[in-house]
């Protein structure tokens, strides 16, 4: 690679921490480390988002991974962040670069603004030098507020600085047709079409939150953003560059050759559902061929609570996402408006505008390589 690349590399809890005595792996840290060096030094811009944190701070609390709860890994990661930090920091001294954390919740990602904010952190630290390393505030995160898996929030970090390359360091070489542990499985060397091999596998290690799974959802948010993975085994030598340079057996899942507008990404992939509206035929119809925004007549049902500003998945009447968008109102003023929809809006809400409720300009139809959700089943609001 000559061209001046942008670079995002996760790194799993099993590479970084002994699983027996919970410590850092250095001799992983120092291959890992050197390969950055050599990458940085060829002109590419490089970003580590790195698991680690709770697994290492689980001897403070004298809790082993097998019985720890959310409030014993909110407190491991209170006392392995500085830990891990202070371990990168050490070893990338050592190689020539510094090092700066941030750290990011949920609403960091699915927030437009806060979004922004954090990509505009990482671009300032590029232009001096430094070398970002992401992670997710574990001190804070609750299983309803948090991203939940490494491997969609580097996904979501890669879609953001619309990086070239997206590498997820893994025990494994990459994606096998079934179970690595059975007879006669083969590794995957190519994957155009992520939900082909969704269900190949969905073990996760006791260190780790995601297996391979949440891997190749990772892998089809990058595919989304242009962003090419590679999955392959985190090795002690060479464990990037020599993915980057076919050294080894590893998975490749290829870029989608012609991406949405940066702003569009981020509206079609999301962490996390916020709330989502059941629509008529005709309201599909209209978004589809007419190119219009979803008005309040054509919601038949709502899930969630949801504010105005929050993206909303739209599905049709048997249960299929068709569109993704940003709400022009709460959960509540479109119960009121679907009910009522005769009365002009200034009368319900005052001066907010006209009757859509995702506006043409805030609305994305999802494609065949978007991987869908299913419709929530719980909390359905009907329109009576």
């Amino acid at each position: 690679m000559t061209t001046p690349k942008r670079i995002v590399i996760k790194i799993g809890s099993s590479l970084l921490a002994d699983e027996d005595r919970l410590v850092p792996r250095y001799a992983f840290m120092h291959g890992l480390m050197s390969d950055i060096a050599a990458l940085r030094d060829e002109g590419h811009d490089v970003v580590l988002t790195s698991s680690g944190a709770v697994a290492l701070g689980l001897n403070a609390i004298g809790k082993p991974p097998k019985r720890a709860n959310v409030l014993d890994k909110q407190a491991a990661a209170a006392c392995g962040q500085p830990l891990l930090l202070n371990a990168y920091k050490q070893v990338a001294l050592e190689y020539g670069f510094d090092i700066a954390q941030v750290l990011v919740t949920l609403d960091d990602m699915e927030q437009r603004k806060r979004y922004l904010n954090t990509k505009n952190t990482i671009i300032r630290l590029f232009d001096r030098d430094v070398m970002p390393i992401v992670n997710e505030n574990d001190t804070v995160a609750t299983e309803e507020l948090k991203v939940g898996d490494n491997d969609r929030l580097a996904a979501k970090v890669a879609q953001m600085i619309q990086a070239d390359h997206f590498i997820i360091l893994t025990s494994v070489d990459g994606l096998y047709d079934r179970n690595p542990s059975e007879a006669g499985a083969q590794l995957v060397e190519q994957v155009d079409d992520v939900s082909t091999y969704l269900e190949v596998t969905n073990s996760v290690s006791e260190l780790g939150s995601g297996g391979m799974l949440t891997k190749m959802k990772a892998a089809n948010m990058a595919q989304n953003a242009g962003c090419t993975t590679i999955i392959g085994r985190g090795t002690i030598d060479r464990p990037v560059l020599g993915l980057l340079s076919n050294e080894r057996p590893h998975t490749t899942c290829v870029a989608q050759r012609s991406p949405k507008s940066a702003f569009e990404v981020w509206l079609t992939d999301r962490l996390q559902v916020a709330g989502s509206l059941i629509i008529s035929p005709e309201g599909v119809s209209t978004i589809d061929k007419s190119g219009k925004g979803l008005e309040a007549h054509h919601i038949s049902s709502l899930h969630g609570d949801f504010q105005k500003g929050d993206v909303v998945h739209l599905f049709d009447q048997d249960g299929k996402e068709v569109a993704r968008g940003l709400t022009n109102f709460s959960a509540d003023e479109i119960m009121v408006l679907a009910r009522d929809n005769d009365r002009k809006v200034v009368n319900l809400m005052g001066e907010r505008g006209g009757l859509e409720v995702v506006g043409s300009e805030n609305l994305v139809l999802l494609e065949d390589h978007h991987l869908v959700w299913d419709v929530p089943d719980d909390e359905v609001k009907d329109i009576a």
